[in-house]
């Protein structure tokens, strides 16, 4: 399983669930929301494989942190994975656009200097926006749309572009959402937690909670449950191969229940 969007270093016991998304061989990958957060998240994959680490710096943390933006560039070549970043077009974070937008805009330069990197992008009220940033930096990378929420159209628009999508279990519990999802490119979807930020039924999501996603996104597109967690390893080797001049596979193949 795969747990692309997983914010370990912000549970109450992150160790714990490191370990134990190790020990049930879900390959996380472990975002963060501040550059200075990087080395310490960084330690909760040693000795654990399925365990990745992200460089981020999230939208709702760029004005404050904006500072940060030359330790980014200094620990980008250091993992082939960027995330969480993004825009945030809400309400309550409007008098802070400019700096988001500068510090995403800065962010996707400095991956495009280091050669592209996967990118987990935040996009909640902004799709436009940051599908605009993307487009004018080809080579940022490969984008992951982050708990995708745009209409219809830009998901088109995004589809287009060559973003791909990471979804989990709150999309997949309402009838607009499922129909999002089932209109994205079944070989562009992965799956994610957001833990502990995302709930359900009032816990906080762990890593092996994707188990529960994929038995919803297989009967959104029904088939059985092996068949899309086998879609979702096969689409898992494809963004690393995409990924531009990342030979070796960073995140362990999981194990395919069903060879497609």
């Amino acid at each position: 399983m795969i747990d692309f969007h997983c914010h370990l270093d912000l549970y109450p016991n992150p160790d714990a669930v490191a370990a134990s998304a190790q020990q049930e061989k879900v390959a996380v990958l472990s975002v963060t929301t501040t550059p200075s957060a990087f080395r310490g998240t960084a330690a909760l994959a040693a000795e654990r494989p399925m365990v990745r680490t992200a460089l981020g710096l999230h939208p709702e943390l760029a004005h404050q942190r904006r500072h940060e933006l030359a330790l980014f560039d200094e620990l980008v070549a250091t993992t082939p994975f960027v995330g969480e970043i993004g825009l945030d077009g809400s309400s309550r974070f409007a008098q802070m656009r400019t700096s988001q937008s500068q510090a995403f805009t800065h962010i996707l330069r400095s991956c495009s200097d280091a050669g592209g990197r996967i990118l987990s992008i935040h996009s909640r009220g902004a799709v436009r926006p940051v599908l605009d940033a993307l487009r004018a930096n080809p080579d940022s990378g490969v984008p992951v749309l982050h708990w995708f929420t745009g209409t219809a159209r830009q998901a088109e628009t995004a589809i287009e572009q060559g973003c791909w999508f990471s979804i989990g279990t709150p999309i997949l519990t309402t009838a607009k959402g499922r129909a999002l999802v089932i209109a994205l490119p079944r070989d562009r979807i992965l799956t994610e937690t957001d833990g502990p930020f995302a709930t359900h039924n009032d816990q906080a999501l762990v890593p092996r909670d994707v188990s529960h996603t994929l038995r919803l996104l297989a009967a959104s597109w029904a088939v059985d449950t092996s068949h899309a967690e086998g879609q979702i390893a096969a689409n898992m080797e494809a963004l690393l191969a995409a990924h531009a001049g990342e030979a070796p596979r960073v995140i362990p193949r999981p194990q395919r229940s069903d060879p497609r």
